[in-house]
């Protein structure tokens, strides 16, 4: 049963943005469907920051109206309007409406601000909620947390999602009189295409032109089927959700009948044979035993610590370093790009189960291992200022650095997120509920920060690998 209920935690704990996560993944099939184009991130981080207005809903419920929302059934129909709006995902994507005189994906950035609805709020709820269950259980939550990346990252590679390749593009330009229309043909890959444009040139005037330029390897299957996976995901999660939510209260009740057990047994046995005591005080001071084990009440300046480091180790690891991981990674290559992506992924969840085995609630060393996380951050965000041309470019040495660096930022970074979450655990439910809250608050912090020196002020420069040359 134990096996069990850490594999349905590890589900249930998936499923808090497994959604959104596989949205940002599929990104480069959508962008070239879709009339935003390459604009659509941007709209899509305005749109998710929009939905933290649903943590911060039952963030002030819970502290004005104690007691008045009950978290079983939140949790519920989260899940069940996550899973209906993947469906939904699954045929309207590419549904376009004419508004403010173009065409725009309205049914898209609607959806997307369900599913971003759904996973911000998984934030406060989820958490409070695995207070039901025993404390080691937490950490199996936050393993799953982390394949809520992973799954949709590997389904995507599956798919050929993103993938990019280098081709002998030809361009040949003949001209005929002045001004004349230009015609200019590409010849990609053995296919033609040709476009015409007036442009005032000499006549009689002809050359070609041969360089490499990246393009988009053909999917393996569309939107429609990543979708339809993206909703059973969720559906596992709600599935799993229930049967947790049995198993929650069927031990709730047998915790009762043991220490109900308990005290008849006491009530029952001769006092002599003191040194033979009976089972039930034995039990009992065996509990008594685990509670002197716990850590002492954290001070108000421990507690502000711990809270500011949850929210600066969320702004960074969901608002500021994903917005500039194409700029550090692309650069490299393509293959240093997906390595960086698919191995910081696997290694989210695999720092959160080592945590199972040596835990440390030491706020000096989580303190000293999230310095260490940040300058692991810094130098990948040192590599996207320095966009297109960041340091040992076009070396293998830089390739294996950035790699490790995500990768090390990645496992440093989730491992302090876990220690954290089991130390507010034992504290007290409303501490994972202001836990999330403050998750949510460092993530909102940090992808403000970031939209206007991304969209903006447009600080980082995108390079194209096949074609950059860094040699001047």
């Amino acid at each position: 049963m134990a096996a069990l209920t850490h594999l349905l935690v590890c589900v249930f704990g998936m499923g808090s943005w497994v959604a959104i996560n596989g949205l940002w993944v599929e990104l480069p099939l959508l962008v070239t469907e879709l009339p935003e184009g390459w604009y659509l991130p941007s709209y899509l981080t305005v749109v998710i920051q929009l939905a933290n207005v649903g943590p911060l809903l039952v963030t002030l419920l819970h502290h004005f109206r104690p007691g008045c929302l009950l978290e079983v059934p939140v949790v519920f129909a989260v899940l069940v309007v996550g899973t209906i709006a993947c469906v939904l995902f699954a045929f309207l994507w590419n549904m376009t409406s004419w508004v403010l005189g173009g065409q725009h994906s309205v049914a898209f950035i609607v959806l997307t601000f369900l599913l971003a609805l759904v996973d911000c709020t998984s934030s406060v709820t989820f958490l409070p909620f695995m207070s039901r269950l025993p404390t080691h259980y937490l950490t199996t939550f936050f393993v799953g947390e982390g394949f809520s990346g992973l799954l949709p990252a590997l389904v995507a590679l599956a798919q050929g999602s993103g993938i990019t390749s280098c081709v002998n593009v030809t361009e040949t330009s003949v001209t005929t009189s002045s001004p004349v229309t230009s015609r200019k043909t590409y010849v990609t890959q053995g296919v033609r295409s040709i476009r015409s444009a007036v442009a005032w040139v000499p006549a009689g005037r002809a050359g070609s032109l041969g360089q490499l330029e990246s393009r988009y390897l053909p999917a393996r299957f569309s939107p429609l089927v990543f979708f339809l996976l993206l909703a059973s995901m969720m559906a596992g999660c709600l599935l799993a959700f229930l049967l947790l939510q049995q198993q929650a209260r069927g031990r709730h009740g047998s915790i009762e009948d043991l220490l109900h057990s308990q005290v008849t047994l006491h009530s029952i046995q001769p006092r002599e044979g003191k040194d033979e005591g009976p089972p039930g005080p034995v039990i009992i001071r065996r509990r008594q035993g685990r509670r002197e084990e716990k850590p002492a009440a954290h001070r108000p300046a421990q507690l502000a610590f711990i809270y500011t480091l949850v929210a600066f180790v969320n702004a960074l690891t969901n608002g500021v370093l994903p917005s500039v991981q194409t700029y550090s990674c692309l650069p490299y290559g393509p293959v240093a790009y997906h390595l960086s992506a698919t191995l910081s992924s696997v290694a989210s969840p695999l720092a959160c189960f080592l945590s199972m085995f040596l835990a440390s609630r030491s706020l000096p060393f989580l303190g000293v291992l999230t310095v260490l996380g940040t300058g692991f951050g810094a130098y990948n965000m040192a590599m996207a200022a320095m966009s297109p041309c960041p340091l040992l470019q076009g070396h293998w040495g830089g390739e294996v650095l950035i790699v490790l660096s995500w990768v090390l930022y990645t496992a440093l970074l989730s491992y302090v997120k876990v220690m954290l979450g089991v130390i507010l655990r034992d504290r007290s439910r409303s501490a994972l509920l202001w836990c999330g809250a403050a998750v949510q608050l460092g993530s909102l912090l940090g992808a403000l920060l970031m939209f206007p020196l991304v969209n903006v002020l447009r600080l980082f420069s995108s390079a194209d690998f096949c074609s950059l040359d860094c040699s001047a």
